[in-house]
């Protein structure tokens, strides 16, 4: 009865471990992603090939090609959605869309998160709250975003929901 026991308890300890294992995706992980974020939309719009860089961003931070991503920004308004990585580009730095005015190529000087809260659910995340962009001017300019993270098969994180708006006003 005792190795009975013994080996019980020790399959169920393996599990939880095997299983807590799989659960890699931190608050750090989040915040570091948020960092990357913020100056990737900076080098865009510093960059001699905006379109380019903005590529590279797509490519860096969000899921495309690993999960569907679902991508609202901010100043949309007849699409208001975009379902291809095309047309995140697109709100980025102006292409398919035609209402797109290229939002990065705005040229901030810095962007910073304030997170209302965080909800980690082992490998997946979604973050809320609101972020700052500071123009060449120095006014801040707020936002308010939803993202959601996973982790790609390479250990990286990556964003699947990218939902921003304007605060409401009267």
């Amino acid at each position: 009865m005792k190795r009975l026991i013994i080996f019980t308890a020790t399959i169920l300890l393996s599990t939880q471990v095997a299983w807590a294992k799989k659960c890699t995706l931190t608050q750090t992980d989040i915040n570091n992603a948020q960092k990357a974020w913020a100056e990737g939309v900076v080098a865009i719009g510093a960059a001699k090939d905006p379109k380019q860089r903005a590529i590279q961003h797509l490519d860096n931070l969000y899921g495309y090609g690993e999960s569907k991503v679902l991508f609202k920004p901010t100043k949309a308004i007849a699409v208001q959605f975009r379902r291809s990585k095309e047309e995140a580009l697109s709100y980025f730095v102006k292409g398919i869309v035609s209402e797109d005015i290229g939002f990065a190529l705005a040229a901030y000087t810095n962007v910073r998160f304030e997170n209302y809260d965080t909800i980690i659910n082992c490998d997946s995340a979604l973050a809320m709250g609101n972020y700052y962009f500071t123009t060449t001017a120095g006014k801040e300019v707020k936002a308010e975003y939803s993202f959601g993270y996973f982790k790609d098969k390479e250990g990286n994180v990556k964003i699947n929901l990218h939902h921003s708006s304007m605060p409401y006003s009267k």
